[in-house]
């Protein structure tokens, strides 16, 4: 059993320091649809869970003095910082992606709400991205989250200096990485744009006389709605298997 003292609570508030700022940036918890107090208290709530398990790594960290302690804090929040925004370029490339999806399907200019993110997006493209947040809560991907900040102190020692140069090596590696994933989710979509609009300008070469582009938006809506029938549940499967993948591996 762990020794309840003053330096266990600032070990603890080290803690938080880290959750809280990967919790912050994280898909899925930082939805603005999900209150902040709430979310302040998800951040509270896994920082106990965990502590038991992690104070032991704190154990080289007593009674820091004021400078060494402002540079604990600072260490961990940017690293805990630095793993939420590696888990968001999943997301962000996902809704990239899903946004020339919505062009190529004739869907781009549709106006939306904002659901999951702060802005307003396309009814397509929230639907890929709500779909892609839901099944991470159904597939417990959140509770691999919760596992994968666990074995950061194993990997990322507490008041380890954030190093610079790794962290955008692993950012530029990371978004090259889901931007990856995120052509090969669109790519039906990509090769359908292609063939539509060569048809599309063919037949407006032969027929300049008939506005063919408003002749046949609703035949180009429809395939695009088709297609994401079909492809649809196989690119979410394929990249909520990535993000799971990169999440068991770290």
């Amino acid at each position: 059993m762990t020794p309840f003292t003053p330096d266990t609570v600032l070990h603890a508030f080290l803690i938080f320091c880290r959750i809280g700022a990967c919790l912050m940036l994280m898909p899925g918890f930082s939805s603005p649809r999900v209150p902040v107090r709430f979310r302040l208290m998800i951040a509270v709530g896994v920082t106990l869970a965990l502590a038991p398990y992690v104070l032991p790594a704190f154990a080289h960290l007593v009674s820091p003095g004021p400078a060494t302690l402002l540079r604990v804090v600072l260490a961990e929040t940017m690293t805990g910082a630095l793993i939420g925004l590696m888990a968001r370029f999943f997301f962000l490339a996902l809704q990239t992606i899903a946004t020339a999806m919505a062009t190529t399907a004739g869907l781009g200019q549709l106006p939306g709400l904002p659901v999951d993110e702060a802005e307003a997006s396309a009814p397509f493209v929230t639907l890929i991205t709500l779909t892609a947040a839901t099944l991470m809560f159904v597939t417990n991907q959140h509770a691999e989250v919760i596992r994968a900040l666990a074995g950061s102190y194993s990997r990322i020692a507490p008041g380890t200096p954030l190093d610079a140069q790794a962290g955008l090596i692993q950012i530029a590696d990371r978004a090259s990485e889901t931007f990856y994933l995120a052509l090969r989710v669109g790519s039906p979509f990509i090769i359908y744009a292609v063939i539509v609009n060569l048809a599309i300008g063919l037949m407006n070469k032969l027929t300049p006389q008939i506005p063919v582009y408003f002749i046949s938006l609703p035949f180009v809506i429809a395939g695009g709605l088709f297609l994401l029938y079909f492809s649809g549940p196989e690119a979410l499967s394929l990249f909520i298997s990535a993000f799971s993948t990169w999440l068991a591996r770290g």
